[in-house]
């Protein structure tokens, strides 16, 4: 990466303004100062405006339970996103692996890890995404049957999902796709209605439950080795 981008990713200032940091001696990389902005950098070299580090990070993970009203987006608009509400430097290289609908709420995994993002999203993996899942009807064992049989629904047939009664209205379901409404759909099709759908979690995530709705913290070291794995 360039000199100049490393620093104006790291909020020192804009493209222009760490131009003249540097130009003017301000920037060591190494114990050298630098005067180029052209200068290639990496995560691994030490940075410093006169005697403060500047550091970047390579791959940044973050868990939120995401709250309702928020879009799972990257775009600025007039509607929050979940980026919206992460206090970070690098905060415009992050992006939520996968998306929920407005009104969902529950677990979302945050990263700049593009290599990962796709690892998780690819159809082939089939990981689990888990929903508690509050309906307006009470829910039948035929119900049960059927979202772990498959539905048919009008452009697809769902694949056999992981299903359990939590109470009478209330479903613990877990399926590998994550297609437009996909979970409201199913229902729709047993002749019920989600009221509230909270994702619980994703691949080898669980979502922690201390976080209050809009919250967010970093994965732990384990989290991550299990992401990876």
């Amino acid at each position: 990466m360039r000199l100049d981008k490393y620093l104006a990713n790291a909020n020192l200032g804009s493209r222009k303004e760490v131009n003249k940091l540097i130009k003017k001696g301000d920037i060591s990389v190494n114990g050298a100062i630098v005067k180029s902005p052209k200068t290639d950098v990496s995560y691994d070299d030490e940075i410093y405006y006169i005697d403060v580090p500047i550091v970047l990070e390579e791959f940044i993970y973050f868990m939120m339970n995401k709250p309702d009203g928020v879009i799972s987006s990257t775009e600025e608009g007039p509607t929050e996103t979940v980026i919206d509400l992460i206090a970070h430097p690098q905060q415009g290289e992050l992006f939520p692996v996968g998306r929920l609908d407005k009104d969902t709420v529950g677990l979302l995994f945050i990263t700049n890890d593009g290599k990962l993002a796709h690892q998780l999203l690819s159809p082939k993996n089939e990981y689990y995404k888990t929903y508690h899942v509050t309906l307006r009807d009470e829910v039948s064992p035929e119900d049960i049957i059927r979202l772990e049989t498959g539905i048919e629904l009008k452009d697809f047939t769902t694949k056999p999902a992981k299903a359990e009664l939590l109470s009478l209205n209330e479903v613990s379901l877990s399926i590998t796709e994550g297609k437009f409404h996909q979970v409201k759909r199913m229902f729709l099709a047993t002749g019920n209605e989600v009221i509230r759908l909270k994702r619980t979690g994703f691949a080898s995530l669980i979502l922690d439950e201390t976080l209050a709705e809009g919250e967010y913290r970093r994965l732990t070291e384990e989290e991550i080795k299990n992401l990876n794995n």
